[in-house]
Parts: C-alpha cells; sequence; structure tokens
C-alpha cells in the first residue's frame, strides 16, 4: 500500500516537473521575444517595428489572445487566428511550414513518372487547406499549372487567405484555379473525381479530421495521390506493431518534445496529436512516408506522407491476384491464385508449397481489414517488405559497412558463365557486382542482406540508373559526390524507390555533399582514412598520386618500394593492423575468419597461433605485393585505385559506370527480375522451391561461421535443396583450404578451388582472399521418413515426387 501510495506521487510529481518546464520554456519565449522587440524600438518607429512581418507573425501567434465565442464555429476561430497576418503569412512561413516543398517535388516527380508511362487525361488536384496559394505557385515553378493540370481546386475556409490566393491567381493569369472558400466537408464533388489531394499543415488545424479524411478518401481516384506534410508528435511505441507505415526512421519524438511541442501548438489550435497521422495511414496505402525535424526553430517534428488508395493501381483492377504473382516471383514457385485464403494455405499446409513474408504479411493485413504494408503500392516490386524495428536490422544502426564492393566480379563471369536462364542468390554488399551481373541479363537476382543499409544503397544505384542521365549516375557513383544530390532525391529518384530507402537518403543527403563524399562513408571508411592519414604524414601523397597515373606496369613498380616501407612497415603492423579493432571495425575481418587466416599461417610456418601480428601482417603482404606487381592500378585495378584517390576516373572504374552500361541499365525493364531481400540468407533460401536456383554466390560468408556449431552445414544442406543438380555456389575464403568445404562434398557437392594465391600471383584484381571456390551441386539430398538425410539421385527425386 505504501510503494503504491509513493508510484502515484512519483508519478504526480514528475507530471508537475513536466508542465513547469513546460511553462518556463513558454515564458522564455515570450520574455525573449519582448526583449527584442523593446531593442528595435529604440532605433525605430513603433510603427515600422509592428508592420514588420515576423512581428505581426510574433504578435498573432504569441500575444494576440483568441477569440472565445463559439457561435461562429471553425472559421470564426480561423479568421481571428489569419485575418492579422493574412498579408505576411507566405513571408513568414518558409522557416516554420518546412517539407511543403519537398512534397510537392515528390508528387510532381510521381506524376510525370506516371504520365510517361500512361498518356491519358490530365489530372484534377485539390488542394485542401489551401490558404493563400503558395503550393499551387510550388507546383507551377515544377511542372506549369495550367499545361500539366485539367482543373486545380483551392479549398480553404478563411476569407483573408482565400482574398490572398485570389490575388495570386489573378497575378499569374491561371485560368484553371478555383477557390472555394468553404469547409472541405462540404466539397461539391463526385466520387472518385480527384487525381490529387494535398493538406499542406492543414490537417493538424480540423477538429473534426476524421470526416474530412473519410470524405477525401471516397473522392480520391482508384490511381490517384494523396500528399500531406504536417507536424506530428509520436513515440515509436505506437507504431511498433504496424507493418503498413512504410518504416519508422526518425519518427520517434522524445517524452519532452511529445510535451512541449503540444503544449505549444495547442496555444494557436493546432492539434498534434499522433491519432492524426495513424488515421491517414489507416485510411491509405504508403508509398512513401518520412519524419523529419525543423532544427532552425529548435527541432519542431514534421512528417512527409505520399499515398493512394488501400485499393490502388495494380489492386482496383488484379484484386489480391496480384499478391499470388508476386509471391511465385520472391519463391520461384508457380503461380497460385489465393483468392480463397483459408482453402489456399490448407493447400500450402499439405503440399508444402513455400510462401514468401511479404506474401504472408499481405494476407495477414487483408484479413484484418488493414493497408497492405508499403512495399506493395510502389512503383517496381524490387524491394521485398521487411520489419524494420526488429533487433537482427537494427543492430547495424544507421550505417552500411561497405560503400563498395571488394570482390572482382569479372573473374565471377569467367568463372560462372552467367547467361540469361540463370537464376542466382547472392549477398548484396554494396551492390556494385549485382549491377554487373545484370549486364549478362540474367532471369532474376535474389539480393540478401541483413543490414538494410546495404539494400538501401544498392537500391538507390538501380533507381539512379532507372531516372537519371549518365553524367549524374557518374557524379554520384563515379566521383562518389553530387552537389544537387538531395533536390534529384525528391525530384527524380523517389518515385523508384522505397519508402525505408527514401527515408534513408533523405536523411542522409549530406554524403554526397562532404568533403569524402560517398567512398568515405560507410564502417570500411576507418581503414581508408587511417592509411590516407600515413600517407600525408609521411609525406608519401605526391607519390601515391602518381603511382595512380603512370600508364606502364614497371613505373607502378619502381614507385612501390618507397610506399611498401611504410604501409608495410612492422611497426605499422604490431600497433594497428593486428589489433582487433582493425579487423573487425575497419577491415571488416569478424572473428572466425581472423582465426583462418592464423590457422593458415601456423600450418604452413609451424609457428605457435598466439604470434597473431606476424600471421596478419604476412597475409598483407600475401595480398598486396602482387597487386602491385601484376595488375596496373591506373588502367584496371579499380579497387586499389578508390581507396587511394576517393573516386573512380574515367579510365578506372567498374564497368557497370562505363557509358556502354548506362545504356544497358537505363532501359525499363532491365531490373524487372531483381529482387532485394532484407533477411538473413537461411530464411529467403527456406521459402525458395526446391531445384530452382542456378547460381548462389556467398562471397567470403560462409568464414563467418564458428566451425564447432551446425550453421554452416545448415546452410549447405539447404543450398542443395534450392539449387538445380549442376548448379554452382561461389565463395571466396581467407583460408586456402576452408574447414567447411568438406561438409560441401559430404552433402552433395564437388568442391573445386579455381583460385589459389600461391607464389606471388594475384586470383584476382582484389586479392585480398587466400583462395576461390565453385562447388557444384552432383545429387539431391532426400529426406528419410525419420527425418534424416539420404542421397538420391535425379531420377529417385522424380519417382518419389510422383
Amino acid at each position: 500500500m505504501a510503494s503504491s501510495s509513493f508510484a502515484e506521487w512519483q508519478r504526480r510529481s514528475d507530471f508537475q516537473l513536466g508542465v513547469g518546464l513546460l511553462g518556463m520554456a513558454s515564458f522564455v519565449l515570450v520574455a525573449v521575444f519582448c526583449a527584442v522587440l523593446y531593442r528595435v524600438s529604440g532605433s525605430s518607429s513603433i510603427k515600422k517595428i509592428t508592420a514588420h512581418p515576423y512581428v505581426l507573425f510574433a504578435y498573432a501567434c504569441m500575444l494576440k489572445p483568441h477569440g472565445r465565442r463559439s457561435d461562429g464555429g471553425q472559421q470564426s476561430a480561423l479568421e481571428n487566428f489569419y485575418s492579422t497576418q493574412a498579408s505576411v503569412y507566405d513571408a513568414t512561413r518558409k522557416r516554420l511550414l518546412q517539407g511543403r516543398e519537398d512534397m510537392l517535388a515528390i508528387i510532381a516527380a510521381k506524376l510525370q513518372s506516371r504520365a510517361l508511362s500512361n498518356r491519358g487525361r490530365k489530372p484534377v488536384w485539390y488542394d485542401i487547406g489551401g490558404g493563400t496559394g503558395h503550393n499551387i505557385e510550388v507546383m507551377d515553378r515544377l511542372v506549369g499549372i495550367e499545361t500539366f493540370f485539367e482543373h486545380v481546386f483551392l479549398v480553404d475556409l478563411s476569407t483573408s487567405l482565400c482574398e490572398v490566393a485570389n490575388e495570386r491567381i489573378r497575378v499569374h493569369g491561371w485560368k484553371n484555379v478555383t477557390v472555394l472558400c468553404q469547409d472541405a466537408r462540404e466539397i461539391a464533388c463526385t466520387p472518385s473525381s480527384a487525381d490529387l489531394i494535398t493538406m499542406s499543415y492543414s490537417l493538424s488545424m480540423i477538429p473534426d479530421f476524421y470526416s474530412v479524411v473519410d470524405m477525401v478518401s471516397s473522392f480520391l481516384s482508384p490511381s490517384g495521390l494523396i500528399g500531406i506534410c504536417d507536424f506530428y508528435v509520436q513515440s515509436i511505441v505506437d507504431v511498433s506493431s504496424r507493418n503498413y507505415v512504410g518504416g519508422t526512421f526518425n519518427r520517434h519524438v522524445n517524452w519532452f518534445g511529445r510535451m512541449f511541442w503540444r503544449t505549444w501548438f495547442d496555444a494557436d489550435r493546432v492539434n498534434l496529436d499522433g491519432g492524426r497521422r495513424d488515421y491517414i495511414e489507416y485510411r491509405f496505402g504508403t508509398i512513401l512516408s518520412a519524419s523529419e525535424r525543423n532544427y532552425l526553430l529548435g527541432g519542431i517534428p514534421y512528417y512527409i506522407f505520399v499515398g493512394c488508395r488501400r485499393d490502388a493501381d495494380i489492386f482496383a483492377e488484379q484484386g489480391e491476384d496480384v499478391l499470388a504473382k508476386l509471391d511465385a516471383a520472391l519463391t520461384e514457385s508457380p503461380y497460385l491464385s489465393p483468392t480463397r485464403f483459408q482453402e489456399q494455405r490448407a493447400q500450402d499446409a499439405q503440399h508444402n508449397v513455400p510462401r514468401s513474408k511479404s506474401y504472408e504479411s499481405a494476407i495477414v493485413n487483408l484479413s484484418s481489414d488493414l493497408p497492405l504494408p508499403a512495399a506493395f503500392y510502389q512503383q517496381h516490386h524490387w524491394r521485398i517488405h521487411y520489419n524494420d524495428l526488429l533487433s537482427k536490422h537494427q543492430q547495424f544502426g544507421d550505417e552500411y559497412i561497405y560503400a563498395f564492393n571488394w570482390e572482382d566480379p569479372k573473374v565471377d563471369r569467367q568463372i560462372l558463365n552467367i547467361n540469361k536462364d540463370d537464376v542466382i542468390l547472392t549477398i548484396t554488399s554494396a551492390g556494385d557486382n549485382i549491377l554487373d551481373y545484370l549486364l549478362e541479363k540474367p532471369r532474376r537476382i535474389h539480393a540478401v542482406d541483413l543490414n538494410p543499409n546495404q539494400n538501401h544503397l544498392l537500391e538507390l544505384k538501380v533507381a539512379a540508373f532507372t531516372a537519371l542521365p549518365y553524367s549524374d549516375v557518374w557524379q554520384m557513383f563515379g566521383e562518389g559526390q553530387h552537389p544537387d544530390f538531395r533536390n534529384l532525391l525528391l525530384s527524380k529518384l523517389s518515385p523508384h524507390m522505397s519508402s525505408q530507402a527514401f527515408q534513408y537518403w533523405l536523411h542522409s543527403a549530406h554524403v554526397f555533399g562532404s568533403p569524402g563524399g560517398l567512398y568515405q562513408s560507410g564502417g570500411s571508411r576507418h581503414a581508408i582514412r587511417l592509411i590516407r592519414r600515413l600517407f600525408k604524414a609521411f609525406g608519401l601523397m605526391a607519390k601515391v598520386h602518381t603511382m595512380c597515373r603512370v600508364e606502364t606496369l614497371n613505373e607502378q613498380k619502381e614507385l612501390w618500394p618507397s610506399i611498401r616501407k611504410i604501409l608495410l612497415s612492422w611497426p605499422l603492423h604490431r600497433a594497428v593492423v593486428s589489433t582487433e579493432w582493425w579487423a573487425w571495425k575497419a577491415a571488416g575481418v569478424p572473428p572466425a575468419q581472423h582465426a583462418l587466416i592464423l590457422e593458415d599461417y601456423s600450418q604452413r610456418t609451424e609457428l605457435p597461433k598466439s604470434r597473431c601480428g606476424e600471421a596478419i601482417w604476412q597475409y598483407v603482404v600475401d595480398t598486396l605485393d602482387p597487386v602491385v606487381e601484376t595488375t596496373q592500378i591506373s588502367r584496371d585495378n579499380y579497387f586499389y585505385y578508390l581507396c587511394l584517390q576517393g573516386r573512380y576516373s574515367r579510365k578506372c572504374h567498374p564497368r557497370y559506370l562505363g557509358v556502354k552500361a548506362h545504356a544497358t541499365l537505363s532501359k525499363p525493364d532491365t531490373f524487372d527480375g531483381l529482387r532485394i531481400h532484407t533477411d538473413e540468407i537461411m530464411e529467403v533460401i527456406a521459402r525458395i522451391s526446391p531445384s530452382t536456383l542456378t547460381i548462389a554466390i556467398l562471397m567470403d560468408s560462409m568464414d563467418w561461421f564458428n566451425p564447432g556449431e551446425t550453421v554452416a552445414h545448415e546452410q549447405i544442406v539447404a543450398l542443395n535443396k534450392v539449387l538445380k543438380v549442376g548448379g554452382r555456389v561461389l565463395f571466396r575464403s581467407a583460408a586456402l583450404r576452408p574447414w567447411y568445404t568438406q561438409i560441401f562434398e559430404k552433402n552433395g557437392f564437388e568442391a573445386k578451388c579455381v583460385g589459389r594465391r600461391d607464389s606471388g600471383k594475384c586470383i584476382d584484381r582484389v586479392n585480398m582472399y587466400a583462395s576461390t571456390w565453385i562447388c557444384t551441386k552432383r545429387f539431391d539430398l532426400l529426406m528419410s521418413p525419420a527425418g534424416g538425410l539420404k542421397v538420391g539421385t535425379v531420377g529417385a527425386l522424380e519417382e518419389l515426387q510422383i
């Protein structure tokens, strides 16, 4: 009883403290405003001061008392608030109402993208709560109001703001714009008549917002768009159980922020209750969603939402049929109609039909009368739905590890001979090699990575090839910098990105404007920065730049010794390279792979594994010396050129960044076969139909497994199941013969070393791994009645299935 009373007292104390802090903050802000007004009045006339836009704004928002009469309704309340400041509204809202231009740029890009593929009638636009017509003027600069839209309706209840809007229309001479000074609920329009509806900082000022949102959803056309930008406050707990909100990146507002901003804006009858955003996301399908902060004015939270009808686009015509078609592509299984869910699920269980996580989530949402996950409303279906709140994804924070690939795709192509019939499963990493493989036009590529940010990077590259000319693609991924990246993201790339990837790059747009650019970002940047600092400290930068310019191998070899004596010096490796920090944080070498290097060195030299420093030093020597001796960095070895220069050159770059490659990758159907999975490899493999893959490219991922565990065995058995007979697994290893090759050989594969780092030779242009392997599936592993594995032939498998 005493503890209960104490807890109640503590809760009251916390509440009172919060209210007190809010009151103090409000008092300080008003006091500062009055002090500034007093100081300015000493040098200017009061008349000039009070005529200043921001003085009028501050007076109307902070000092002027609101009328308490309620008989005039919402229109009277709005007039009481806006009549004083209508003439200076636009001049004072640029800094406060951020995100409006961003939302309109996204919508304009989306509409233009649709117009290119579907040349129909011009869209009709309703701007609800449009105020002075600022949004229409912005859209006019983006697409041209009279040439792009059939008609535009500005709806607002404030007569003062509507007068400003009518004057703006007169000045611009727009003939297809009409101002409706009335309640949004009373708009006289037919159902499905609006192709675009926008609400810019108006939803938070509508008392009866439920009826307005319901009305808006009824007259939005099946292929229409809705765009909303507004203030909000929400805790991440509010949306933790919802899979349809398009991502939760930066969505959480802390307790003090929720209390302060809700109280502050309530004084001006602006309601920041999170339920408004919730209801929008419930009533519409999410295409893009982003949560931002207005840091110019103390970090005010605001959001951008671009959505559509829940039954929009492909669903309006094809119904749930499209879910099964997408599911078939993800699982490489035959198309099965999901029209009757219960019967279908019973059949699936009986015949062991694999289903993707996307399909299962869609079925759950449809059964619960919820919008589908945002991935289903995208223009493209490259990115597969995933739950970004799972701890396995959040462990990476907001950072990818690799900004570029360290595996040589030229060797991959020579070994694998990729063709149009191949179905490939590969790790995403930075996505460079996937773009290289796509130039060979395989039937399908399943890109898999547990780190969502690596997949965001691949998505960005795919969107860039889809929407941008070669010059912009080169700046972004050849030079790693683009001064206009944020504008390109909004106006060109946004229609071709998933909501999660868009949120990530909107928040990380600074990467392409920072001094180091893209290629000094990500976890691997630590190694690159340290090496460059060493070169600079020892006065080697000039020689490094020269080595990246020389035209012959002999010139390169002559420069190497003076660089080598620093880069491969024993003291440096003793202090840095042999440490665990360097291995994992900088070079991305996990403990299990680190152990493989030590084991190999111990067997070759008969020295104890405890001499870790010598083993790692020798491994780096065996990596770098052959690279300089046998490959031309300035012309062909773009991996090391990038590390030394921080960018690619026109002579030295990945194949996908060539002019001819851009012409191929920018074709409309290039990425139709790409599916990007954010999950573990085993989770993806488990949902793929047996004997459908032809190639699995695992990079060095199997080096990460612990020999004492069963994970490697389980993955190899799973690979045997999903690969066709004759299908191949390609992997690289830090060991000359990794321990898990024996597991491949015992489970239906023939293991063959196709590259071995011996006698100073490079196995590829990177030469970072000791060996490269191909494991070819020779026969199937069949499940015995007792649940164990037994060897079977193709004929036996067919007989069993019959």
